[in-house]
């Protein structure tokens, strides 16, 4: 049976805690879980823009997953 669609607002109500040192799962989907890659340039892309970006604020990637509809990130802070 299929999840229904939510939108978590308390995510963008309260102030994220700094934790140095502390690991942040973070996940990007689709809107109405559509595609956000829909090729191989798309995904170099993404994979280019997330390279230059973490320098700039000082964080870890230690993995990462692209899926056609979603992106999973694992960062350290």
């Amino acid at each position: 049976m299929p999840r229904k669609a939510r939108i978590d607002t308390c995510l963008c109500v309260f102030a994220r805690r700094q934790a140095p040192g502390a690991l942040h799962h973070v996940i990007v989907r689709g809107t109405e879980r559509g595609k956000i890659f829909r090729s191989d340039y798309d995904r170099r892309n993404f994979l280019n823009r997330l390279g230059k970006l973490i320098p700039e604020t000082q964080t870890d990637c230690f993995a990462w997953a692209l899926i056609p509809n979603h992106v999973h990130l694992l960062f350290l802070s």
